[in-house]
């Protein structure tokens, strides 16, 4: 397992979940990885166990990447997967109509600035070399409408847009970077614990969940993780200014239910 062998990677928002599996799964391709978190404690212990370097970082923070640049001027790869939904302290109004501007701009200042900053900072930590892969976490929210959850939704949607603006940029420059976007669908991870419960209710509630997925079931972070590899390679070389969408076919349409 050495397709990431050589390779310096950065990860934000890498204490658990999505960007906890890519970080482990970078390392064990043989990468440096340097994981990032805006909570510091839970980024250490994270990059204990995977046994990776470890930089504190708050994507909101235009200072945060400029000390990052400063400690790390050059990286192969750039993952900004660090996000939030705006329901991370409860249950808020996030619909069109009754989303406070405050709570509007809280979620695009994580998702949407914190991507754009992620962005600028790869590329000039790509040019040197003139090559590089910068990917960035979407979600299957930013390809459709999300009443409840129109920040989260719309921030995602812009991400998918300014990948393919990054690509085109670097493309245009002569430069071998590459941008591309995934977007996950309904990945088991924390952020759905809230939700889910531990009690006897659990295993409906996560069925009732993804009733309308065609494979009926959560998808695991280290699936998102293996695409994640994949774009970071030198095997997608020829890949830029795409998404990959990896949400069990729920995009693709309606599935018939099983006879």
């Amino acid at each position: 397992m050495t397709r990431l062998n050589g390779k310096t990677c950065v990860v934000t928002g890498a204490a658990r979940g999505i960007g906890r599996a890519i970080a482990a799964r970078f390392h064990a391709e043989g990468a440096r990885v340097i994981l990032t978190d805006i909570d510091g404690a839970a980024a250490r212990a994270a990059a204990d166990a995977i046994g990776c370097d470890v930089a504190p970082l708050d994507v909101r923070e235009e200072a945060d990447w400029a000390r990052l640049a400063e400690q790390l001027p050059a990286a192969d790869v750039v993952v900004n997967n660090a996000g939030v939904t705006g329901f991370e302290h409860g249950a808020v109004a996030h619909d069109p109509e009754h989303a406070s501007l405050a709570d509007w701009r809280a979620v695009h200042r994580v998702n949407l600035d914190g991507t754009f900053l992620g962005c600028r900072y790869a590329i000039a930590a790509m040019k040197r070399a003139g090559s590089g892969s910068i990917i960035n976490l979407s979600s299957r929210s930013g390809m459709v409408g999300v009443p409840a959850a129109a920040a989260y939704a719309a921030s995602k949607a812009a991400i998918r847009n300014h990948s393919k603006t990054v690509a085109l940029y670097c493309a245009q420059q002569g430069w071998a970077i590459r941008c591309n976007s995934i977007h996950p669908g309904a990945i088991l991870t924390p952020m759905w614990e809230a939700m889910l419960g531990d009690g006897p209710e659990r295993a409906a509630r996560m069925q009732a969940l993804v009733a309308d997925t065609p494979l009926r079931r959560f998808g695991r972070a280290e699936e998102v993780a293996a695409v994640a590899v994949m774009l970071a390679s030198d095997e997608a070389s020829y890949i830029t200014g795409t998404e990959v969408t990896i949400d069990g076919g729920l995009l693709a349409g309606t599935a018939a239910p099983p006879g």
